[in-house]
């Protein structure tokens, strides 16, 4: 009678199967695809473009106020469309019970210069200790002149 023989070793494969991580990554990758837009806080706007805009990290935070003013004209306190002259009592209303008075405008490069000052005036009015005039940085090209001269600071007040 001769014993039985085990040969595990044989059975025991060593190639790696990448059907598994590559479905979860095509997964990640559509999940992704759909969240990036509507990680974006309030409406759509083209912001300015500037030389050296100002780091204002604050204008990301889930509490804060942000007004929007379109191409059109129209404002936008948040994701509520608001007519002008009910600006200051809305912005009232929320720095009511905060002890951070900071409001951002995003404002459309191509808005009329007047209702961008009618919105600060307003928001002014309602009593902000700091706006914050939110741009975009501009892209450099490789042939473009140095300018010698500082560009205007985008910042608050």
């Amino acid at each position: 009678m001769s014993l039985a023989k085990r040969n595990e070793g044989a059975k025991v494969n060593s190639d790696i199967n990448v059907t598994p991580m590559v479905d979860v990554m095509l997964v990640l990758l559509i999940i992704f695809m759909v969240i990036t837009p509507m990680l974006q806080k309030g409406v759509s706007v083209d912001l300015a473009k500037v030389n050296s805009p100002s780091q204002m990290p604050d204008a990301d935070k889930e509490d804060a106020l942000i007004v929007a003013i379109m191409r059109d004209g129209k404002i936008f306190f948040g994701n509520d469309q608001i007519p002008p002259d009910q600006l200051t009592a809305k912005v009232k209303d929320r720095l009511a019970n905060r002890n951070d008075k900071r409001v951002f405008i995003r404002a459309d490069a191509r808005a009329k210069y007047g209702s961008v000052v009618d919105v600060v005036d307003n928001v002014r009015s309602a009593g902000v200790d700091q706006l914050g005039l939110l741009t975009d940085q501009r892209k450099t090209t490789p042939n473009a002149p140095a300018t010698t001269t500082p560009a205007p600071s985008t910042g608050g007040q």
